[in-house]
């Protein structure tokens, strides 16, 4: 059968096929992931801890995260969580299938990318937390809110160095432009 029979069949317009791509990433879910790339460099190489850019990039990426958060649940379908959640099984089942070369290709998040994203959400939560709670009088000069906010921002670094990684290789060995498509939003059919 046809491509263009095919995804008339599957309610799908026949344009996806002449360009090959689907649509994956929404316009929130790409502008939340950028956000908070950009965010993230600003306040962990260029910023001045503390100070107001510092913090108010801190806010906007609380603001980015609770949109993120809602959308979640009321987004389009890659976008909800209920669409990647990584249960064990289906973690288990990745891993098996890069061992053994059989791994199943995934239109939106894979199992080990939804750990990342949902860790680094949880991640980002904590320093936003932290971050405005150095703010309050309760907690002023407290060293050790501090040292957590730190930890927990450095900790973002490290596992977006390796999501950053992880797309790279990812892209490699399944011959499509992962981080191209965090910037269209669409991905090879």
């Amino acid at each position: 059968m046809a491509p263009v029979e095919l995804q008339k069949q599957e309610g799908r317009r026949p344009s996806h096929v002449a360009s090959g791509t689907v649509k994956v990433w929404d316009p929130i879910v790409r502008l939340f992931h950028w956000t908070v790339v950009t965010a993230c460099i600003l306040n962990l190489f260029v910023l001045e801890e503390g100070k107001y850019w510092h913090r108010l990039t801190g806010y906007v990426v609380a603001t980015a995260m609770v949109v993120r958060i809602i959308w979640g649940f009321v987004g389009t379908r890659h976008a909800r969580f209920d669409d990647f959640f990584p249960t064990p099984g289906k973690v288990r089942a990745q891993i098996l299938g890069i061992i053994n070369g059989s791994e199943q290709r995934y239109i939106g998040h894979n199992p080990l990318a939804s750990i990342m994203m949902l860790g680094l959400m949880v991640l980002l939560v904590m320093t936003a937390l932290s971050g405005w709670m150095t703010t309050l009088d309760a907690f002023w000069g407290d060293k050790w809110l501090e040292e957590v906010h730190g930890v927990v921002a450095n900790s973002i670094m490290v596992l977006a160095f390796i999501h950053a990684g992880a797309a790279l290789i990812e892209s490699w060995r399944h011959r499509e432009n992962l981080v191209w498509s965090m910037v269209t939003g669409r991905k090879r059919a």
